[in-house]
């Protein structure tokens, strides 16, 4: 038995055979009793016991007066029924005072916050329907209604239209008519069709001043819950249903603020009209009773399971411990900072698998420690470089050297532009390996973009002794994201800078090539050896692995540079001939 499934299953079957014997000597004593409470506990029942409570709720501002109701549900349903408050206080109970509450709450009683596995087909808002507070209308119009649907009635039978008319539980009429049948086929009359313009209905469609008076109290807190959330404007109708006064595709739902605010007003609104939450407790009618089944044998039988549990229980632990003990060891070392930390198990089965699984999660969690070293530099790196062309021309611009004039300014802010896009693409450089990357396209002028970019780099490359030159054949048209293409051609920049000698030169070119527009960023450098090339684009390479700063960078602009063009649908690739010259091509569709 080396597997920890079939240990624990011959464990289990040991405890169940103990749990079994006992059980079927405590059924054989109390066979009357069980099957009653097994008979007395069902949904249906425990649902209609809620349901009664609820609607005592719903129509009441307090407790005070439901012992009665409790008292009659449980004689009808023989199940012990007892309330308290949510702090434990007992509001009413069918058993005998004294008695103890049934060790679980069946349900929260709340008809503003209706339960669900009670009540499955309750409204969305959890509003029990029948708490209408001030919307319930008073007798005289509830009268005045029912005067004005029969007058509707009559009107309607004279267009052969039938009028069927039910209650709400705000006691007002609802309506609804249906066409009269024949006994021999005849047209119906073309007033049918209009029954709402020759009958008036707006006597009874129209809030009374009890609903005016309620709606204007609702709007009231709806407005207040959704200043400052919302500016739409709007208002809540007779079906608690929001009516934009602004323009809204037809079957539009109001946002999910407008809707929170609207539960949120109704349920303040009701709340000094319906009871307070509380907890229903429904047990059988020997807990009602206060009988109990003899201590003596409950007691030694679950003595008896208890001891044979342990047993078995301390017999399989044993086994068990060990492997589990160097697992915790090995996961404190981590917990301390020891990433390589390793666990040996020697068994079997599945404690092997998890010692298996945990050491390869140890070795993911020590790669990531070193990426996650290797990102302070990588971060420092892609920063750097738009804020040291900053820096520079702020400099020049105080020292004089350079004139702060509308074109060096504009620049400026293209650098401070990129700069915050930089850092908005190292957070989200996992999105742009997956291909989400968001982008803002335009139509794109290269000339214009090759122009920002060589005048962004164009001090770095004066003080480094090269000559940085644009060129455009034809004209070529592109649709991209003008700042994210700008922030790729200037790391190819970048890294020509960062390899080529004094007195080389730099080209950025581009043109139409089929449908796909080229960009290519052509230096005079060291160039790259043809077995580096492929890795060139990788994320966190160096061909120079000491990563000193006055021979390459930490490896991650080319990287962004690949992912920036493969979010434009596009590719990005380098050649390179040795001591001559490299180029590094960007494909995008045009």
């Amino acid at each position: 038995m080396r597997s920890l499934f079939v240990r624990l299953l011959t464990s289990s079957a040991v405890v169940a055979v103990c749990s079994i014997s006992a059980t079927a000597w405590l059924a054989a004593s109390s066979t009357s009793g069980a099957i009653q409470r097994e008979q007395g506990q069902t949904l249906a029942s425990d649902a209609q016991i809620n349901n009664n409570l609820l609607g005592y709720a719903s129509s009441h501002p307090d407790w005070s007066g439901v012992a009665v109701t409790v008292r009659d549900l449980a004689a009808r349903h023989s199940r012990r029924i007892a309330l308290t408050t949510e702090k434990g206080v007992l509001i009413a109970d069918s058993a005998t005072p004294g008695t103890p509450l049934p060790s679980r709450v069946s349900a929260v009683v709340d008809p503003l916050a209706v339960d669900v596995t009670l009540v499955p087909g309750a409204a969305r808002d959890r509003i029990d329907p029948r708490a209408v507070g001030p919307f319930l209308l008073p007798a005289s119009e509830r009268a005045r209604l029912v005067k004005a649907v029969d007058t509707y009635a009559i009107c309607a039978g004279r267009v052969r239209q039938t009028v069927q008319m039910t209650v709400s539980n705000t006691g007002r009429p609802v309506v609804t008519t249906t066409a009269m049948e024949a006994d021999e086929p005849r047209p119906m009359p073309r007033e049918a069709a209009m029954l709402r313009d020759v009958c008036d209905a707006t006597i009874f469609s129209t809030p009374t001043r009890t609903e005016k008076a309620a709606l204007k109290q609702l709007n009231h807190l709806v407005g207040r819950c959704l200043k400052g959330k919302s500016k739409e404007r709007g208002s809540v109708g007779l079906d608690f249903a929001w009516v934009s006064k602004e323009r809204r595709p037809p079957g539009a739902e109001p946002d999910q603020t407008i809707s929170s605010c609207i539960v949120t007003a109704r349920k303040e609104q009701l709340d000094p009209y319906v009871a307070p939450a509380a907890y229903l407790y429904i047990g059988s009618p020997a807990e009602a009773a206060g009988q109990r089944f003899p201590l003596p044998s409950i007691a030694g039988a679950a003595l008896l399971v208890l001891v044979l549990t342990v047993g078995v229980s301390v017999m399989a632990a044993r086994r068990l411990v060990m492997p589990v003990n160097a697992l915790t060891h090995a996961a404190r070392r981590m917990r301390d900072g020891d990433s390589s930390a390793r666990v040996t198990v020697r068994t079997t089965g599945e404690i092997n698998e998890l010692a298996t699984a945990f050491n390869e999660m140890s070795e993911h969690l020590q790669r990531m420690e070193e990426q996650r070293k290797a990102m302070v530099s990588d971060v420092s790196h892609e920063l750097r470089t738009p804020l040291s062309n900053l820096r520079g021309w702020l400099e020049a611009a105080q020292d004089g050297v350079a004139e702060l004039d509308p074109a060096l300014i504009a620049s400026l802010v293209e650098e401070i532009l990129l700069l915050q896009h930089i850092v908005d693409d190292l957070q989200e450089l996992a999105l742009a390996d997956a291909g989400k990357l968001r982008l803002h396209v335009e139509p794109v002028h290269l000339g214009d973009l090759l122009d920002q970019v060589a005048t962004a780099h164009r001090s770095r490359a004066e003080a480094a002794g090269l000559t940085l030159t644009t060129a455009v054949i034809g004209d070529p048209s592109l649709t991209a994201d003008p700042v994210r293409l700008r922030q790729a051609v200037g790391n190819l920049v970048t890294n020509s800078l960062r390899y080529t000698p004094r007195g080389g030169h730099i080209t950025l070119c581009a043109r139409q090539d089929g449908d796909r527009v080229v960009i290519e960023v052509t230096d005079t450098g060291v160039g790259i050896r043809a077995e580096y090339l492929p890795h060139v684009f990788d994320r966190f390479w160096r061909a120079e692995k000491s990563r000193n700063r006055r021979t390459g960078g930490s490896g991650l602009g080319l990287a962004i540079v690949r992912n920036l063009a493969e979010a434009h649908g596009g590719t990005a690739t380098a050649t390179s001939v040795p001591g001559v010259r490299t180029t590094f091509t960007l494909r995008l569709p045009s």
